[in-house]
């Protein structure tokens, strides 16, 4: 099985493992937002971030290999398609650690770009009969897979379910904190009318 094969279904895998470490070895009971957020994070960081550095690399520095694999003559276009995967690749590793606005931000990005990529895949099968593994394999399949999993999580995330920030979650715990403290001073404040 070729690289081209491989690369795809193993960063798919390395997400899924990942997230599932991350989530046995959460809080209990496990949380829907902790659930999604892990889910979340390990896809933007390896279907998305590494999977992303992968395509940068072939395109631009072996774009003759990444051409045969597709099944075309290496073309100019190449290092334009590299370079579009570069940024989304970091846009990706950025939002694995941020929130839920940044996610949804990279996630419409890369379904844009994902899925025009997987139409094109599959307009060369449809026309000109390409069935080379960098076109009609596992690529293609991420190219439609990776965005609707991820838009998806991010619609089910969305509103008051969502994953809360470090930032939302450091307030929280400030704020009931506070709270706390004015139960006790109102609680002080009345023993002291009553002394």
């Amino acid at each position: 099985m070729s690289q081209v094969m491989l690369v795809p279904i193993l960063l798919w895998v390395a997400a899924l493992a990942s997230a599932a470490v991350a989530i046995w070895q959460g809080p209990r009971p496990i949380d829907r937002s902790f659930l999604i957020d892990r889910l979340l994070r390990y896809l933007f960081v390896f279907p998305l971030g590494l999977l992303g550095l992968w395509a940068f690399l072939g395109h631009v520095f072996f774009a003759e290999q990444s051409a045969a694999s597709i099944g075309w003559a290496p073309r100019p276009f190449q290092y334009e398609v590299g370079v579009a995967n570069l940024g989304l690749a970091l846009a990706a590793l950025y939002a694995a650690f941020r929130g839920y606005e940044a996610r949804l931000a990279v996630g419409i990005a890369a379904a844009c770009f994902l899925i025009g990529a997987g139409i094109g895949h599959i307009r060369d099968i449809v026309e000109a009969g390409n069935l080379a593994p960098g076109n009609a394999g596992p690529i293609m399949v991420t190219d439609f897979l990776t965005p609707i999993a991820v838009l998806a999580l991010l619609f089910v995330a969305n509103g008051k379910r969502r994953p809360k920030s470090p930032a939302t979650l450091a307030l929280e715990a400030e704020l009931e904190n506070a709270r706390k403290a004015m139960r006790q001073y109102r609680t002080a404040l009345s023993q002291l009318g009553k002394d």
